[in-house]
C-alpha cells in the first residue's frame, strides 16, 4: 500500500487567517503534517508527501530530517492524486495533512477495512481519507467530495465502505477547529498552538482557545 499525504507548503490553511498570521499558519501546517507522518510510521506505513513544490528546509526540519518520500506536482488536488492512482499498480491510501487528531488505531481501522473503496468522511461533506483498491476509481475533491466519491464508486461497480471516526472526520481547517487540535491533536500540533500563545477557556458553554 502506498500512503499519500497531500501538502501545500507555500500558502497553507488560508481559512485560518482570522485566527493566525501567515507564518503561524505555515508553522501549524508543518506541525500537523509532522503529526500525521509520525502516526503513519507508528502503524508501519511510510508516507509519501504529495507536495505542490519541493519541501522547504523548515518543513523538512519539522519532519525530523530530509529522509522523506516526496512527489512534487503543482496541479490542484484532484489531478495530482489521480496521477498517483494512474501511475501505480497497488493499493493507494490518501490521508490529508491536517488530520492532526489521527491516532494509530484510527488509521489501522481505515487501512484494515475491507472494500474496493474505503472512505473516511470529513465534516461538511469532505473526504478526509480514503483507500483505493479498485483500478478504475478516480477522486474528485471539488465541493461535497464524499458524495462524488460514493457516486464514482457506484458508477464503476466498486464495493464501498465508510469509516465512521471522530479522529479522521476532524480536520483543522477553520478557527473553531483549533480547539480540537489543542485538546486531541498530536504533540507537534499542541506544541505549535501553545507556542502561539493559545490557552483553553472553559467558562460558559463550549470550551475555546484564546490568547
Amino acid at each position: 500500500m502506498q500512503v499519500v499525504v497531500p501538502f501545500a507548503d507555500e500558502s497553507p490553511k488560508s481559512r485560518l487567517a482570522p485566527a493566525l498570521e501567515r507564518e503561524e499558519r505555515r508553522r501549524l501546517a508543518r506541525a500537523m503534517l509532522a503529526d500525521v507522518c509520525s502516526t503513519l510510521r507508528a502503524v508501519g506505513r511510510e508516507p509519501t508527501i504529495l507536495a505542490t513544490k519541493p519541501l522547504s528546509a523548515s518543513t523538512l526540519d519539522a519532519l525530523d530530517g530530509p529522509d522523506v518520500n516526496v512527489i512534487v506536482d503543482d496541479r490542484a488536488l484532484t489531478p495530482a492524486v489521480n496521477a498517483v492512482l494512474e501511475s501505480v499498480d497497488e493499493t493507494v491510501a490518501v490521508v490529508m495533512a491536517d488530520l492532526a487528531l489521527a491516532t494509530p488505531a484510527a488509521l489501522e481501522t481505515l487501512f484494515e477495512t475491507p472494500g474496493e473503496v474505503v472512505v473516511a468522511p470529513g465534516r461538511g461533506g469532505g473526504t478526509n481519507a480514503l483507500v483505493v483498491r479498485h483500478p478504475e476509481f478516480r477522486t474528485d475533491y471539488h465541493g461535497a467530495s464524499i458524495l462524488d466519491h460514493r457516486r464514482k464508486a457506484r458508477e464503476i461497480g466498486a464495493s464501498l465502505e465508510t469509516v465512521d471516526s471522530f479522529r479522521l472526520a476532524t480536520d483543522v481547517d477553520e478557527p473553531a477547529d483549533l480547539v480540537e487540535g489543542w485538546l486531541h491533536g498530536g504533540g507537534h500540533t499542541r506544541a505549535a498552538l501553545e507556542a502561539f500563545g493559545f490557552d483553553l477557556e472553559t467558562t460558559g458553554g463550549r470550551v475555546r482557545l484564546v490568547r
